[in-house]
């Protein structure tokens, strides 16, 4: 399965509900950088992905975007093919 990486705060119900989606899909382990308490994590998000919301998730090389973003993937069918991908 796929390294996932997530952006987070502390206090975000995007971020919750993302990790239980990718729970839900066989995700054992999620590496989540809190951005609320690293502000150079937070600028190096920003760089990546020219976001400045969170959640914002990567799986493996691919960056998914947000919970919506999450959502509509695994709508289409798309998210466990991600992370089932070789590694």
């Amino acid at each position: 399965m796929q390294a996932v990486k997530m952006y987070t705060t502390a206090v975000c119900p995007y971020c919750v509900r993302a990790k239980q989606i990718l729970k839900a899909r066989g995700v054992e382990q999620i590496e989540e950088i809190r951005i609320d308490t690293d502000p150079e994590q937070r600028q190096q998000m920003m760089d990546m992905t020219g976001r400045r919301t969170v959640p914002q998730i990567f799986i493996g090389a691919t960056h998914v975007g947000g919970c919506d973003d999450l959502m509509a993937l695994d709508g289409q069918g798309g998210l466990l093919p991600l992370l089932q991908a070789a590694a």
